[in-house]
């Protein structure tokens, strides 16, 4: 049976239910006041459409005495898309290894494209990790590499070159998870010191034979470095091929599903595919899984739509 056939997926009753059992599995939590099991369901009430509204609840605390949804307090609160469709696309976003596009959302939720564009970019900020801790660890091994992608603003088409695309910077623990920022270029002074933030000093480092991690390289358990313009690629367990993998997933999807990313919205998409290769089959995490997490990462986060097209 295919997920999408699930009744929350179909129902939008049984789409708030779903989505209230995944966010509020120890009581239901009042967004406006943070009170656990102090509010009471809401039956029977309408809308200014007459229709009656799903999921609303009234918080009975002295002090708050509001209503809501469990849309409110997420990057879900106030779409006016019907939650079961919301849902139906973080599960096929989740579930697409390299993404599924904004026209092909359009097209499958019944939903016109401003209104899938708007919600791929929410379900983006629900993926996002934002997590502070550094990666890797005693016996743990990270790769870095740097990647080019997309066309500068203002730069002409058909220009040969890396220095008008967008530069990617990765790190990708090996067996672990992936963690990918938008630089400005690729220097010691954008490289450096997102390495050290980002990767424990008891980490063995691994990378290409760039001039900027050699420095760095030494703050490290140890650093391997392999001579890609020498056509070497792999010598006993120093290579980089993990990280490269990654990118050829990223390129795939930015290329083949995507197609076009202008440099104000990469931040998010590289939220989409970091999420993805850290909750991946080969960690144990199912389409299903994967798709629960990224719903529990709606809390706590807001998108508004001149938010999503403004320049960060």
């Amino acid at each position: 049976m295919s997920m999408l056939s699930k009744v929350y997926f179909q129902n939008e009753k049984a789409a708030f239910a779903h989505l209230e059992k995944t966010l509020w599995n120890e009581g239901v939590i009042c967004p406006h006041c943070g009170c656990v099991d102090s509010a009471r369901r809401l039956q029977g009430v309408k809308g200014k459409n007459g229709k009656v509204r799903n999921g609303l609840w009234k918080c009975y605390a002295r002090e708050c005495r509001k209503q809501f949804t469990v849309r409110v307090g997420t990057v879900f609160e106030s779409a006016h898309i019907p939650l079961h469709k919301m849902l139906q696309a973080v599960y096929l976003m989740c579930s697409s290894k390299k993404g599924i596009s904004s026209h092909q959302l359009h097209r499958t939720l019944e939903i016109t494209y401003k209104s899938a564009w708007f919600l791929t970019h929410r379900i983006r900020e629900a993926m996002r990790d934002g997590t502070l801790a550094p990666m890797g660890g005693a016996g743990g091994t990270i790769e870095a590499d740097e990647t080019f992608i997309g066309r500068l603003k203002g730069q002409p088409k058909g220009k040969s070159g890396y220095a008008h695309k967008n530069v990617v910077l990765t790190l990708v623990e090996r067996g672990g998870s992936a963690r990918s920022f938008h630089i400005d270029n690729a220097s010691v002074s954008q490289i450096v010191p997102i390495v050290r933030q980002n990767v424990r000093r008891e980490s063995t480092l691994m990378t290409d034979e760039a001039r900027h991690y050699v420095g760095v390289g030494k703050e490290f358990s140890a650093h391997g470095a392999v001579e890609h313009s020498a056509d070497e690629y792999v010598r006993g367990e120093v290579h980089t091929n993990t990280v490269e993998g990654y990118y050829s997933i990223f390129k795939r999807g930015m290329k083949g599903v995507y197609q076009h990313c202008s440099e104000k919205h990469l931040h998010r998409y590289l939220a989409e595919f970091d999420f993805r290769y850290s909750h991946r089959i080969a960690r144990g995490v199912d389409d299903k899984m994967r798709a629960s997490r990224a719903m529990k990462g709606i809390v706590g986060k807001r998108l508004t739509y001149r938010q999503a097209d403004e320049v960060r």
